[in-house]
């Protein structure tokens, strides 16, 4: 290895290095569907195989690559796998993977327009089909891609604090629903509000909103002096997919003159199927919607969305001049986008999007989608027809939950939670398909959630018969 001091690898060490690695993540996606989808390991474990003293002098490349994968890509769970179920999995694709790696091998900046022209065109015009797809405003509407849908909640919080509230925002009140994601109150506890500040609204036996209640809280706010500013509206919760009823809120909002932020970051991509876009229907009257296309958009990680009605709002909570800055403006057009959110060293996230988008066009993506929505359905429909399964949420944006409960038993719901557990704990045991629990109704319950693309109904039904083997024998111990 020459001139490591240079931190460089020659011609062809690097391109026989890149070589190895191409085909390793090849192999991959190729055959990632025989490979278990879980790993288990403790600290103790990876303490022992992995920690160790900074190395002082150089290693040969080969001997680190092949450490690495032999010992750190076998100890992470495989989220593109086809029976991974869990939380919201991030199936990606290849052409992504390979944008991200021309992203990163020429570290472009994609902060300001000065350093590269390129990566901020091509996120204005990537956020601009977004726009079109959400029928947010064409000209006046604008948006940031993040590392998430957390970081992009949080921008949104900021800018509507910003538009609502001002410097003042003592009296302000949020309100969202018991099952909006965890993310809005890590944003609200960031941005210094207070707990007493949150109204956490119930939701209907279907999971959604209670308007009703919704209503009697901001009217009671308003009688004792508070300033209502913002509701969060869910279109598709991570336990059920559950959308709330966007539409009414929307006129709440108006009404009211409220913030109106859509946390779409699970369920909005469902906007290109013919069930979901029903099922969305007001989703484009939001203020700020967060999408998340490393979820149902199939793009790797990092990459969350912030899109909203006005692109000034964004430069008004978070444009800064500082000096060293001032001679790379540009013009009102050729956009900033450190000035459009949080960060300032920003990635070239949006060349994966563009370059997946083009590559297999909208079409496929939509197909894509639509296939999910109608896995989660048949998946419903097989569960509903066998005497061992019970459907405690039915199958909404290719979400399901469901548990164990055979007819001819007569288990206490103590019982049954305690059999659901269990069977969830054998299944990550074996490694073959990555399921966990989640409460609804006080209830521990299974939960499928099907938005890979390469997942087919063979696939649940072998991890069904798993479950159901695992929960026959449990009930044979009893």
């Amino acid at each position: 290895m020459q001139q490591s001091h240079r931190l460089q690898l020659n011609k062809e060490e690097m391109k026989k290095y890149g070589y190895q690695i191409i085909d390793t993540i090849v192999e991959h996606f190729e055959n990632e569907h025989e490979k278990k989808p879980v790993t288990h390991a403790t600290r103790k474990e990876m303490d022992a195989l992995l920690d160790q003293e900074v190395p002082k002098n150089p290693s040969d490349f080969q001997d680190v690559l092949g450490f690495v994968v032999d010992n750190v890509l076998p100890n992470s769970n495989i989220f593109t796998h086809p029976k991974s179920y869990s939380f919201v999995p991030g199936p990606s694709n290849y052409v992504s993977v390979m944008a991200d790696t021309l992203a990163t091998g020429f570290n472009i900046f994609s902060g300001g327009w000065a350093a590269s022209p390129a990566a901020a065109e091509l996120e204005i015009v990537t956020m601009n089909w977004l726009l079109k797809l959400f029928k947010f405003p064409a000209k006046k509407g604008g948006g940031i891609f993040t590392s998430g849908g957390s970081m992009a909640n949080l921008t949104a919080l900021v800018t509507a604090r910003r538009q609502r509230c001002g410097d003042d925002f003592s009296k302000a009140i949020i309100y969202m629903s018991d099952q909006a994601h965890s993310s809005n109150i890590k944003a609200i506890r960031v941005l210094g509000f207070k707990k007493e500040q949150v109204r956490i609204i119930p939701t209907d036996l279907e999971f959604k909103m209670s308007i009703n209640k919704l209503k009697n809280a901001i009217s009671r706010d308003r009688l004792q002096g508070f300033q209502p500013f913002c509701i969060i509206a869910s279109a598709g919760t991570t336990n059920t997919g559950t959308v709330d009823p966007l539409h009414e809120i929307a006129m709440i909002c108006k009404e009211e003159k409220l913030w109106y932020h859509i946390d779409g970051a699970y369920g909005g991509a469902a906007i290109l199927s013919d069930k979901g876009s029903k099922l969305l229907k007001g989703i484009e009257k939001a203020d700020s919607l967060t999408i998340d296309p490393h979820k149902w958009l199939y793009q790797p990680y990092e990459m969350g969305c912030l899109l909203v009605r006005n692109h000034k709002w964004l430069s008004a909570a978070f444009s800064e001049k500082p000096e060293y800055l001032r001679d790379i403006e540009g013009n009102t057009s050729e956009i900033n986008f450190y000035d459009h959110g949080i960060q300032l060293t920003r990635r070239f996230r949006a060349l994966k999007f563009y370059m997946s988008l083009k590559t297999f066009g909208l079409d496929a993506f939509k197909k894509a989608v639509s296939y999910n929505i109608d896995l989660a359905d048949q998946v419903e429909a097989h569960l509903r027809k066998s005497p061992k399964w019970e459907v405690v949420s039915a199958a909404t944006l290719a979400v399901i939950n469901f548990r164990y409960n055979p007819i001819q038993t007569n288990l206490s719901e103590k019982e049954l939670d305690t059999l659901n557990q269990e069977i969830s704990k054998g299944v990550l045991q074996s490694r073959e398909a990555l399921l966990v629990t989640t409460v609804l109704q006080n209830q521990i319950v299974l939960r499928m959630c099907l938005i890979n693309p390469r997942t087919t109904l063979d696939d649940v039904k072998e991890t069904l018969t798993l479950c159901e083997k695992i929960g026959d024998g449990l009930l044979e111990k009893k």
